[in-house]
């Protein structure tokens, strides 16, 4: 009989686990470059503040429309198909922003970032229960909140490079861009469009690069169902850890979209800082920044501290900042929101772990429920743009407020709710 050798076996795991780890740096890429694109295709196409909000919901509804086909395919097939499958169609996605660019129509834009994004709901609906089974079952939280914090990484890249090469710094007022001849207008029109080629020609090398990896490396052998009927699964449902999980991922998600994706707008309404002076100062950057720091003090943090708990008390201090946010404003206004990035960087892989912990031979099926809640960037922003057409940004920001208040009941209710140890809800997938 041929014996394996544990060490062979555990170089393996631990080359998988970098390989996964690189899919959370490249969908923080496309994902925390929607801010940038906001304020930017603000100008380019002209919208006003609940048009430019679609910008979110074109990107992140995908999740909701694509994670049950992942969830089936990788079903069918594997995890590691699932993952090749999303690379391509996110390449291709941002491959369309060359002609989106060259024509200059926001619709197509939207389809481009929808594509994209349907790609990423591939590689989040397989990375992150792949993460978890990656390993120790009872440290499945930590080992997700580390290879979320490479989200933190795409997002400093994404703000503090590929940003720059978007914004150009150029804000005419409407006087100004009024007072500009047809032609003057159209060529800065087209020129503000362009920027965005380089920057998503980049990011689909890189994706198709990945693909190949995933295709010629060997994965460690997984133990998991599989099934050629297509079928949704909802007995899942009937876990109450799992449902509420659902429900506050949806919140979180909204509410980071909202933060993140408006945190310009909100600093040029309170501050009466200009476009140049927010992307000369980093501000953008610097709010990821907190985002990214804050996992790997979360992750730590982690193993001295239940998950549930540290959920519960980061959400109380998101609802007195944003509090702050909404009421007072003004320039501490937006170091507050760096606050809440800060404090809100651990929620969505604690979310994601808590909600599967234990949902045996359901893991995939769950997993591509909670990916679908990501479907809440999509609903939540656009109700802020409304909310700040009526009244204004700031007061819109109560929002997110709202949303942190379930998050907060969520992780303190966790404790009660959670999966009871049984037969039934026992883990049963295992690496080999």
């Amino acid at each position: 009989m041929t014996q394996t050798d544990p060490n062979s076996k555990k170089q393996k795991t631990g080359f998988a686990f970098v390989l996964v780890v690189t899919l959370f740096f490249l969908w923080a890429l496309t994902s925390n470059l929607l801010p940038t694109l906001i304020p930017h295709l603000k100008k380019a196409c002209q919208l006003d503040d609940p048009q430019s909000a679609f910008i979110d919901s074109a990107y992140w509804v995908a999740y909701f429309v694509m994670a049950i086909p992942a969830a089936m395919i990788m079903r069918k097939y594997s995890y590691k198909t699932g993952i090749i499958c999303g690379l391509l169609i996110a390449a291709a996605g941002a491959a369309c922003f060359y002609p989106a660019a060259e024509i200059r129509q926001f619709g197509v834009f939207l389809a481009a970032l929808f594509i994209m994004a349907s790609g990423m709901a591939f590689l989040e609906t397989a990375a992150n229960p792949y993460i978890t089974i990656l390993g120790n079952p009872e440290t499945s939280s930590q080992r997700l909140n580390f290879a979320q914090a490479f989200n933190g990484l795409g997002a400093f890249v994404s703000t503090f490079f590929l940003s720059k090469i978007i914004l150009s710094g150029i804000d005419y007022t409407p006087e100004q861009l009024g007072a500009l001849t047809t032609a003057a207008k159209e060529r800065y029109l087209a020129s503000e469009a362009s920027r965005v080629v380089l920057p998503y020609l980049t990011i689909a090398g890189v994706l198709l690069f990945v693909a190949i990896l995933f295709l010629v490396v060997k994965l460690p052998h997984v133990k998991e169902e599989k099934d050629d009927s297509f079928r949704i699964d909802t007995t899942v449902f009937r876990h109450r850890h799992f449902t509420m999980g659902v429900i506050a991922q949806f919140f979180y998600v909204g509410a980071q979209v909202c933060i993140s994706s408006f945190f310009i707008r909100y600093t040029k309404f309170t501050s009466g800082l200009s476009e140049s002076t927010i992307n000369d100062h980093h501000y953008l950057g610097y709010l990821l920044l907190c985002f990214m720091i804050g996992r790997y003090v979360g992750t730590f943090l982690m193993t001295k501290i239940k998950p549930n708990q540290l959920l519960a008390f980061y959400s109380l201090c998101n609802i007195i900042l944003l509090s702050y946010c909404v009421i007072v404003g003004g320039k501490w206004g937006m170091y507050a929101l760096m606050g809440v990035e800060f404090f809100m960087s651990i929620m969505f892989p604690t979310i994601f772990a808590l909600g599967i912990k234990d949902l045996g031979n359901q893991t995939k099926i769950g997993s591509s429920f909670m990916v679908m809640a990501i479907v809440g960037g999509a609903i939540i922003p656009p109700l802020l743009g409304y909310i700040s057409r009526a009244s204004t940004i700031q007061l819109s920001y109560i929002m997110p407020l709202v949303c942190f208040i379930f998050i907060l009941f969520y992780g303190w209710k966790w404790y009660f709710v959670g999966p009871k140890k049984d037969p039934e809800a026992g883990l049963s997938i295992a690496i080999e």
